[in-house]
This record gives structure tokens, sequence and C-alpha cells, in this order.
């Protein structure tokens, strides 16, 4: 192993000639000044690189550390990232091909959240950039071994201050629900269940027979965005619609289907994901507790579903009532006998 530099006069350029691993690589640059100059800065990078290498790997016993984008690509590579598409590829541009799996990636992901943030760029826009980097570092150290800590924790992801959400109730679901045409009867019963269990899109179009379970829908970790296992449990009335998977659509057909849909009822403001906060408001209307709520959204924890808080308030004036009155009783009225 080891890097030459030489001058081809004949040629007028400089070529460094790396031999690595049995094999042979060579690169070229021309001018005999200019050439020169890159020539040995090239050299000196790949001699660096290439003792960064031997420290990493055999010479000390370790495994090769591995990128950043050979985490991406191996993400994408193994799981559904439909949901998160959007975000990969500026995460992956921004990231670049020498960062390395392990703190070097956390700073660096918190810096492309700072320039995003001086970019103008929404919060909400910013946390699915740091969910690409999360998800590749906590499979990095669940799956993969590629690191001993794990680092995903050290990502924080700020709650959008201005952040929307708009709750359908029944009534508004139901016009929602016939202004769609039965010629779109799957895309019909995709937008019903999205408010039925609160999947995501992503989740949704990649349903499988497997994932069905009697009348519960189980997601493998490799399907949500999370990356953890959920059930959520299908209405009695929508099981049939789960014998047919995957759903014959696209997400293309889906979303104009969606804009048609919302637009008959007169709201052209309302998102896909509004599907979502509806089924949590359902969910807290017909009593369910907060931590209910957040194992069948797939929340990592109740300060991600705190942001639903407010509709677990409703009923917050009768739990004053239940209380025993007790200080307008005499003092030891009813004390207990010592």
């Amino acid at each position: 192993m080891g890097i030459k530099i030489r001058y081809r006069e004949d040629r007028d350029q400089w070529v460094v000639t790396e031999i690595s691993n049995g094999r042979r690589h060579q690169r070229s640059f021309a001018g005999e000044k200019q050439g020169k100059k890159q020539a040995r800065e090239y050299a000196a990078a790949r001699e660096a690189a290439l003792d960064e290498a031997a420290f990493q790997g055999e010479a000390m016993g370790r495994e090769r550390r591995r990128t950043f984008l050979e985490g991406l690509e191996r993400w994408v590579s193994e799981y559904d990232v439909a949901s998160q598409a959007k975000a990969i590829r500026p995460v992956a541009a921004y990231m670049g091909e020498d960062v390395l799996i392990g703190q070097e990636t956390v700073d660096k992901a918190r810096e492309m959240a700072s320039h995003l943030r001086k970019a103008g760029r929404a919060q909400s826009t910013i946390n699915n950039h740091l969910q690409v980097v999360k998800r590749v570092l906590n499979l990095a150290y669940i799956e993969w071994g590629w690191i001993s800590h794990p680092l995903g924790d050290k990502i924080r992801k700020k709650t959008p201050k201005n952040e929307r959400h708009v709750y359908l109730d029944a009534d508004q679901l139901t016009r929602l629900m016939e202004a769609i045409p039965d010629k779109r009867q799957t895309d019909k019963r995709v937008i019903a269940l999205a408010a039925l269990t609160g999947l995501r899109q992503g989740e949704l179009l990649a349903l499988e027979p497997s994932n069905i379970h009697g009348n519960r829908i189980l997601l493998r970790p490799d399907q949500t965005k999370s990356g953890k296992a959920r059930v959520v449990p299908v209405p009695e009335d929508a099981l049939p619609w789960l014998h047919a998977l995957p759903f014959d659509t696209t997400y293309a057909r889906l979303r104009k289907t969606w804009e048609d849909a919302r637009k008959a009822v007169g709201r052209p403001d309302l998102r896909f994901h509004d599907l979502r906060h509806s089924y949590a408001s359902m969910l807290a209307q017909a009593g369910e507790s907060m931590t209910t709520v957040r194992d069948l959204l797939g929340h990592s924890s109740l300060i991600v579903t705190s942001r639903y808080s407010h509709i677990f308030d409703k009923d917050l004036d009768s739990v004053a009532i239940k209380l025993p009155s007790f200080l307008n009783q005499k003092r030891g009225e009813n004390a207990a006998t010592h």
C-alpha cells in the first residue's frame, strides 16, 4: 500500500498513483506548476484518509467506521422510507460524503438545524430533516451495531411555536367522505382509515396482509417513523377493507383524490395529516388517556403527545367535583383517633 507522485512531461500532467488492498488507482492533474500543487494536496489527503482507516480498522482491532451516507443508503434499501422521502435528499446533500457515524453526525445535524433556522425554514421542516438523522443513528445503534451508544437521543426536535392542528368532527369527516366519488373507492377507504386509525399516509400505503392480526393492524419497526412496532385496533365495519392489501393506489392518485375532496367541501386548507389529528381528538373525546393516545399514534414519549394536551382538558372541571370537601370542616371533627 502506498502513494506515489510523478510528472509526465509528454502530457504535462502530474499523476498520483495509489495502491491499496491490491488495487491500483490513478488520478491526473494538468499543468507543471498548478498540477504539481494539486497533486501534492490530493496525495496528502489520501494518505491521511488511509492512515485514519488503518487506525480505525484492523491495525487497532476495530471495525471500520461507517459514514452517515452509508447508513442512509442502508436504511433506504432495507426499509420503506416513503413517509420521509422528501427530507432524505436535502439531508444527504448537507451531511456530505465524509461525515462519520458518531458524534460527528450529531454535530453536523445540529449545524444543519441552525442553518435551516437562519434560512427561515419552518420548525416542522427542520424536525423532518432531523428525524432522518435520528433514524439512521438509531438503526446504527440498535440493529447494525455500528456504534455503542444511542446517539440518536442527543438530537432534539423543538416543538413548532405556530404548530397547526386541525381537527375534523364526525360530521365533517362524513361530508369529506361523501365528496369522494365511488370510482375512487380505494382512495376513500385509505382516507377513512387514516381518520379511524391515525396511521400516516406512508404507513397505510405500505400495509400488507401480514400486518393484519384479527381486528388489529400490527406495524413492524421498518414501517413506522419512530422505528418502533405499533398495534392499532380497527373498527369492525372497516375490517373488510383490509382483505385486499396492499391498497391498489399510488401517492399521486391518492393526493389527487384528497385535493378534489377538500375542495368539494370548501376546505382547501386541509392536509392529509389533519386526519391523524382528528383521530387523536376523537380518542380524547371518547375518554382515552394521553398515554393510550401516545401508544396508538406511535409517539416516542408523552412529550410529543403533549402537543394535543388541550383536547384532554374538557373534563378537568368534573375532576374537582369528585374530590372530597374537607377544608370547611371543624378542626378535629373527623380526625383519626390516636
